[in-house]
């Protein structure tokens, strides 16, 4: 089974590396270690095939004399079993030897080796191994004259068959107790101070997975914090400050989850009050005509139907603006925008109101700049936010009031203004008006509509890029902003 923990994992992936690190020191070394002992064995026994023909007499009147090579075959091999000796007629092929017989495999030597030997080529030199089919050995090498005048040589392998296997047993052995005791002593130091690095790293990571299951465990209302180290810039860091991030991310998004649903179910309340006080009263009045339409005379019965649609047309009114809030809160509302006169929508907008104006006692103008250029926008939903700017002046401005409609040239394009002498908005109010259904401390807007229209006028100003702004001084009426950008079209 595969280990789970990160330390875990770290600390099997150092000890295969150390292993494995061990082991190429073994293979170098005792490659090495070959190399340099064959080096050193045939520069010692360079000449030992010249010797061996000067010490032993091979040569009698510059000839070969086969007696003395054949006692020398003798002696080396009873007495020095480390050597072997052949001799080689002039394409390298083996006339005899000091080797037991049917030990030797081959029939012929490669002569190339013993060419690069006489040209004094660098050591080791290698040469075919009589024995063997796949070995080469080092040697030594003397030229000879035989009886008949062609030339020979006189081919000495410098590690027989015999002292190879001595030699390899003990290397072995030797190697593979030099070469444990330094793979054990490299693990084990290596693992330890790997093992003490790997916990260091390691135990910031579990400090942070303990800090990300506590956020867990909290349902993310736990104010977590990785601390910011300002001496360290690694990769724990950067991970601990995304959680520091996602963290606070987290939560803001709770709390606006949480704001949104207080607003739902505020505004579940509010439909349910702003519903149910007309429905009853329409209810009433409808069920009332229908039991004593008979005993009502016609002004009575007229009065209870006027009653009865007022409260129908608040109802009307109630749900169409319901409607229409919703439709511009869906994420895919598209704005329709086009090049229009502000002036003149605004004028239209006045004329619709002048009436309701006039039977109030209130003077509704309009004070528009010249040569005003053209703004982009939807045209029905700006209609629509003068509509609730002037009808909301309409309801909070007394009886001999007056209502100003300005529109101006700024940087941006057009500011257009609504502003009245009516009772004005409390300054703890002014955050709040903007907000859905409501209605702040003033009687006068409560029976009359359901506290939607600025909302609706704010969001429409949204969708067109813009912040509408309120200032007010509590008896000294209100003014409502906003602008509209000028169109690329000429006015």
């Amino acid at each position: 089974m595969l280990p789970r923990t990160l330390f875990s994992r770290l600390a099997l992936s150092l000890m295969l590396l150390l292993a494995g690190i061990g082991l190429l020191y073994v293979l170098l070394s005792t490659s090495m270690t070959r190399h340099y002992q064959q080096e050193f064995v045939q520069s010692l026994n360079r000449d030992l095939a010249s010797k061996l023909v000067i010490g032993r007499n091979l040569l009698k009147d510059g000839m070969l004399d086969q007696q003395a090579l054949k006692e020398t075959f003798n002696h080396y091999m009873m007495v020095n079993p480390d050597i072997e000796i052949y001799l080689l007629d002039r394409s390298g092929r083996i006339l005899s030897y000091s080797a037991d017989p049917g030990q030797v495999k081959r029939e012929r030597v490669d002569l190339e080796p013993l060419e690069q030997f006489f040209a004094g080529r660098q050591f080791p030199l290698l040469g075919d191994d009589p024995r063997s089919y796949e070995k080469r050995k080092v040697f030594s090498a003397a030229r000879l004259m035989m009886d008949d005048g062609t030339p020979a040589y006189l081919y000495v392998v410098l590690r027989g068959q015999e002292y190879e296997r001595l030699e390899e047993l003990f290397q072995n052995n030797f190697l593979l107790q030099l070469s444990g005791a330094a793979l054990l002593a490299s693990l084990v130091v290596g693992l330890l101070f790997g093992l003490v690095v790997f916990r260091l790293l390691t135990r910031r990571l579990n400090r942070l997975a303990g800090l990300m299951q506590r956020f867990s465990e909290s349902d993310f209302e736990e104010p977590v914090r990785w601390p910011v180290e300002l001496s360290r810039g690694d990769e724990i860091e950067s991970l601990g400050k995304t959680f520091n991030r996602m963290a606070e991310r987290i939560q803001e998004q709770i709390e606006a989850l949480k704001k949104q649903d207080s607003l739902r179910r505020e505004l579940v309340a509010n439909v349910s009050h702003d519903l149910r006080t007309p429905l009853a009263a329409l209810h009433g009045y409808i069920e009332t005509l229908h039991i004593k339409a008979e005993a009502f005379d016609t002004e009575t019965r007229s009065d209870y139907l006027r009653i009865a649609l007022q409260h129908s047309q608040r109802l009307t009114r109630l749900v169409d603006e319901l409607f229409e809030l919703a439709k511009l809160d869906a994420t895919d509302s598209v704005v329709e925008t086009e090049p229009f006169a502000a002036a003149e929508l605004a004028q239209d907008v006045i004329q619709k109101f002048q009436l309701q104006a006039q039977q109030k006692d209130i003077q509704l103008t309009l004070d528009c700049g010249n040569n005003l250029p053209f703004v982009e926008g939807d045209i029905a939903l700006i209609e629509r936010v003068l509509v609730n700017l002037i009808a909301n002046a309409l309801q909070h401005t007394p009886q001999g009031g007056c209502i100003t409609v300005s529109l101006h040239q700024d940087d941006a394009g057009v500011r257009i203004q609504v502003e009245d002498t009516g009772s004005g908005i409390p300054q703890e109010d002014i955050p709040k008006i903007f907000e859905r259904f409501y209605r702040g401390d003033n009687r006068a807007r409560s029976g009359h509509h359901a506290g939607l229209g600025l909302a609706i006028a704010r969001h429409i100003i949204r969708l067109h890029g813009g912040v509408i702004r309120v200032s007010s001084e509590p008896g000294q009426g209100a003014r409502f902003e906003f602008s509209l950008q000028a169109s690329a079209m000429v006015s």
